[in-house]
């Protein structure tokens, strides 16, 4: 293959990307300045009223934004139930490594963006802190703000990035 057949098809392959995730990523965007504001914040409180403290265990109330967001995060593409394998393959381990792959991550690794929002997204369905763990460390607000910018920065016509190049490349 020549040089500008793999252009085109890397372009073809991020213009695919975007039209695929661009409308999941805006509906979790909403909730950015939300996101904004509780980082670093606790989300969640222990509900133990009605004297449930002494007959069972306290359960964690989670603020309705959350709850909103959890939701709306579950019915899009963006949940890859596979997302331990993404963990395994790109050696995510701790919280600074998955800091680190999403600060790293660009259109082409929008499956390590994926498998890190899923991964908190799914195992707060049965692990009590994980939702607010998320947002206090910022997790939440990182994907999709690194999903967004990567969406944004590569959603443009594709003739007019060939265009520039070949302008670029004239100039030289």
């Amino acid at each position: 293959m020549d040089k500008t057949q793999i252009e085109k098809e890397d372009i073809a392959y991020r213009q695919q990307v975007v039209n695929e995730y661009r409308a999941d990523v805006e509906k979790l965007a909403r909730y950015l300045s939300w996101l904004e504001s509780k980082n670093g914040k606790s989300v969640q409180q222990s509900y133990s009223g009605s004297g449930i403290a002494e007959h069972s265990i306290a359960f964690p109330v989670y603020d309705g934004t959350l709850m909103n967001f959890i939701k709306e995060a579950q019915r899009t593409k963006l949940m890859d139930r596979n997302y331990k394998y993404i963990y395994s393959r790109y050696r995510i381990r701790v919280l600074e490594d998955e800091l680190l792959a999403i600060k790293r991550s660009d259109i082409r690794e929008m499956d390590v963006l994926k498998g890190i929002l899923s991964r908190y997204v799914m195992e707060g369905m049965t692990k009590g802190r994980r939702w607010s763990e998320a947002v206090e460390n910022g997790i939440f607000l990182k994907v999709i703000k690194k999903m967004k910018e990567n969406l944004d920065f590569w959603d443009h016509p594709v003739q007019t990035r060939v265009v520039n190049a070949q302008k670029e490349e004239k100039q030289e």
